[in-house]
C-alpha cells in the first residue's frame, strides 16, 4: 500500500503523532497533542489525516509485559473507534511495549535537559512505534 501512514501514541494527557514518508519507509515526528477533550483530539487527528493524505493509521496498544491487555487497552480502542467513525480508516493495533523506554533512551542521547526530554517522549514513542510497524512490513 502506498501513501502515508500515521502512528499514534495515545495517552490521556498527551497524544504523540508520527507520519511516514509517502512510500512507507521512514517515520518522522509530527506533533504532540495536549488532550483537553477527547473529541477535540479526534477531530484534530482526523483533520491531519485528510491534510496529509494519510492512507493508514497505526495506534499503540498498551499491553502488559506478559502480553495481556493493560487497563488502557479499552480506552485506546474507544478512541480508535471514534477516529475510524470520522475518517473511515480502521487503525491497526500495534504492541507498544517498551516504546516509551526506548524513546527515553534515545532522547537521553539527544537532549540533556530532563524537562525538554519529558516534553518529547510521546512524539518519539509515536515515531518508534510507527518505525517498528514499517520495518515489520518488510
Amino acid at each position: 500500500m502506498e501513501g502515508r501512514i500515521l502512528g499514534i501514541d495515545y495517552g490521556r494527557a498527551r497524544i504523540g503523532l508520527a507520519i511516514s514518508d509517502p512510500l512507507g519507509i521512514t517515520a518522522q515526528p509530527v506533533e504532540v497533542i495536549q488532550v483537553k477533550k477527547k473529541e477535540e483530539a479526534v477531530r484534530h487527528i482526523a483533520a491531519l489525516i485528510e491534510e496529509r493524505d494519510v492512507r493508514a493509521v497505526v495506534i499503540g496498544l498498551p499491553l502488559n509485559m506478559d502480553g495481556s491487555e493493560g487497563f488502557m487497552v479499552q480506552e485506546v480502542r474507544v478512541f480508535s473507534a471514534a477516529l475510524e467513525e470520522i475518517c473511515g480508516i480502521k487503525a491497526v493495533e500495534w504492541d507498544e511495549r517498551l516504546t516509551s523506554s526506548q524513546a527515553l533512551s534515545s532522547l537521553a542521547l539527544e537532549e540533556r535537559s530532563w524537562k525538554k526530554r519529558k516534553n518529547k517522549i510521546d512524539i518519539k514513542a509515536a515515531q518508534i512505534l510507527l518505525q517498528c510497524y514499517l520495518d515489520s512490513r518488510g
